[in-house]
């Protein structure tokens, strides 16, 4: 057909609205006559921001007129990304992150009232909104928009212009979520004619403070797994350039670089791929930190980012554009080291989040936690790790620089005692069962260049074969099936060779940390390093 989709997009005829704003109370008609059965529909929710109006709407329609459809977007995050399965409306995913509902999303793959197609990153999913994926309804959320349909998404940009491009130019149907219509804008983040539908909600859309941890909460274990980063990676590969992910292990990081750190100002962690984490603040206030581009927003940095344009990106306006695809690409290409965390790694050291009873899917961590062929520019610690890498290129007569993977978790889980370190991932038991097309890896093991414990380092650069690399996950794997592989003899080889490493080989042992080496106890204090403008999340209070 000539025109393909874009020539169905002109021929569609809504009776609900002639303009391209349209009343609350019409909502739910509008999606009945927007979305075909079997349409590609991708609902905004990366892991914070979130179109929820319009999420609550879809599950409110007729079964009958809007069934079987394909869900592609980033998170599974609320309660009605799952509740339009069990009603039908939906029965096809393809995502990259699912934590708030990793049970219940699992529930429903093994009832098969979901099929996943596919766990996804960030960027693979947005590539492919771009070919095979490519949304035929798109719901979106944005602060304002004008009465001609720009929008103004402001702090938390995030994951909506990827979202509405590849929607809109592809022949789909962009319908947006916004607080109020505007006379005037702050400034335009989405160009109206891309947008079909506009929905004034009278209410600001949910945002989770995704980032936010309590500086109360972060315990000597995680205290400790934090100062072997700093000392073991950071210093020795004078990382100048990181991204890490949610989590305690983070918080406590940031919290001791002015502390633990503070004789490494200006040789390490200078830029960082990374949300306005409120445990960051310290560092920025005492100068480690010279910019920051985020992914998204966080709630109750809106203040403190804004003032600080030298650190964050902020426009015009005087507020901070965040973006999640070029965020995910700074990680990919931009990034000396990737330090994240995990739920199960296996003898080998790949390493998942998708276990028995979860699925909570990988977000952008195979990307941030990869070495991109593609990659061209060196750094010190790039370098540096050409120098250890073991491995030859052999075929091509030359050998590369890697970026930094590290894998930093307690050899069982602090809450509840279980072995993170297993003989074999539960995704080849999902995958066995028919869940997945593959085992949903995270990272695998060739990517990652080290895993920090409790019990110390593991340097895969250093390992010459398989054999060594196995008995390098051992030595740092503790009291598991894993851990128990290996004997006191050869755990000294691996240290002679510096494969492994342990702690006091750094200087360091579990009664060194304590909670008064961070620099921010808790959200008080935060709140006095942030100059007042840090405002702590209802959530937490």
């Amino acid at each position: 057909m000539v025109g393909g989709r874009q020539e169905i997009k002109k021929l569609r005829k809504f009776t609900i609205s002639s303009t391209k704003i349209v009343e609350k109370k019409n909502i739910v008609s509008l999606l009945e006559e927007a979305i075909r059965p079997k349409s590609r529909v991708c609902i905004e929710g990366c892991n914070q921001k979130q179109a929820d109006f319009l999420a609550r709407a879809l599950c409110d329609v007729s079964p009958s007129r809007v069934r079987d459809i394909h869900i592609v977007q980033s998170a599974i995050v609320l309660p009605e990304h799952l509740d339009i399965f069990e009603k039908g409306i939906a029965s096809k995913l393809d995502f990259a992150f699912s934590g708030p509902h990793a049970k219940r999303l699992y529930k429903l793959v093994s009832e098969r009232k979901v099929k996943i197609g596919s766990i996804h990153t960030y960027i693979e999913l947005y590539a492919r909104y771009f070919s095979d994926l490519t949304p035929d309804v798109a719901l979106i959320a944005a602060d304002f928009a004008d009465k001609d349909g720009n929008l103004y998404t402001g702090y938390n940009t995030e994951d909506t212009p990827v979202i509405t491009e590849a929607t809109a130019f592809g022949g789909g149907i962009v319908i947006a979520q916004v607080k109020e219509i505007l006379d005037k804008l702050p400034r335009v983040d989405i160009p109206g004619d891309w947008v079909d539908f506009v929905v004034p909600t009278g209410e600001d859309y949910y945002i989770k403070p995704l980032f936010t941890r309590d500086p109360a909460k972060i315990t000597n274990l995680q205290i400790f797994l934090a100062m072997l980063l700093i000392k073991g990676v950071y210093e020795k590969y004078k990382v100048k350039s990181v991204n890490h992910g949610i989590g305690y292990n983070a918080s406590a990081t940031e919290l001791l670089l002015p502390t633990f750190g503070k004789n490494l100002k200006g040789k390490i962690c200078q830029f960082w791929d990374l949300n306005p984490h409120p445990t960051l603040i310290p560092a920025i206030e005492e100068g480690f930190v010279k910019k920051v581009y985020s992914f998204g927003g966080e709630p109750g940095m809106e203040d403190y980012v804004n003032a600080r344009p030298w650190i964050f990106p902020i426009g015009a306006d005087g507020t901070m554009r965040s973006n999640r695809l070029f965020a995910q690409l700074f990680g990919l290409y931009g990034i000396d080291c990737f330090v994240g965390s995990t739920l199960q790694i296996d003898r080998f050291g790949n390493s998942s989040t998708a276990i028995k009873n979860m699925i909570s899917g990988f977000g952008g961590a195979p990307n941030l936690g990869s070495t991109p062929p593609g990659r061209r520019h060196s750094t010190v610690a790039w370098n540096k790790a050409l120098k250890e890498n073991k491995k030859s290129r052999k075929e091509t007569g030359f050998r590369r620089g890697r970026k930094l993977v590290v894998q930093m978790t307690p050899t069982r889980s602090e809450k509840k005692d279980i072995p993170v370190f297993v003989e074999e991932l539960d995704a080849f038991s999902m995958y066995k069962s028919g869940y997945f097309q593959q085992p949903p890896v995270m990272i695998y093991s060739d990517e990652i260049t080290h895993i920090i414990t409790e019990k110390g380092i593991a340097n895969f650069l250093l390992c010459s074969n398989v054999k060594e690399r196995l008995l390098a996950v051992a030595a740092v794997a503790g009291e598991t099936q894993v851990g128990k592989k290996i004997s006191p003899e050869e755990v000294e080889k691996l240290r002679k060779k510096k494969i492994f490493t342990p702690p006091e080989a750094l200087g360091m042992k579990m009664e060194d940390a304590t909670r008064d080496l961070l620099s921010a106890q808790n959200f008080e204090e935060l709140i006095r390093w942030s100059k007042g403008l840090y405002k702590v999340p209802k959530e937490f209070l």
